[in-house]
């Protein structure tokens, strides 16, 4: 390994980027976050790697899906991050 890479999974940076704009106001509750494919290529990423983001984000309940609509904004998920992410 280089030094030049990192250590930290790509799915966790996209993670991280999403669990960011969800904390900064970006998403309220119950607001859709982008499609996996919106997301990953306005951020350069294979559209799997986005879904396992998506899929950390909903393990932990920060996110919820509505099938064959997308992905929401957990009610209390805003605050359950803010905790989690201290």
């Amino acid at each position: 390994m280089t030094a030049n890479e990192d250590v930290e999974p790509v799915y966790l940076r996209l993670r991280g980027l999403l669990a960011a704009a969800i904390l900064e106001g970006d998403y309220q509750e119950h607001d859709q976050l982008p499609s996996v494919r919106t997301f990953a290529a306005d951020h350069g990423a294979n559209p799997l790697t986005v879904a396992k983001a998506y899929q950390a984000l909903q393990d932990d309940g920060y996110v919820y899906v509505r099938r064959g609509v997308g992905m929401f904004v957990a009610p209390g998920g805003i605050e359950r991050l803010r905790v989690s992410e201290r």
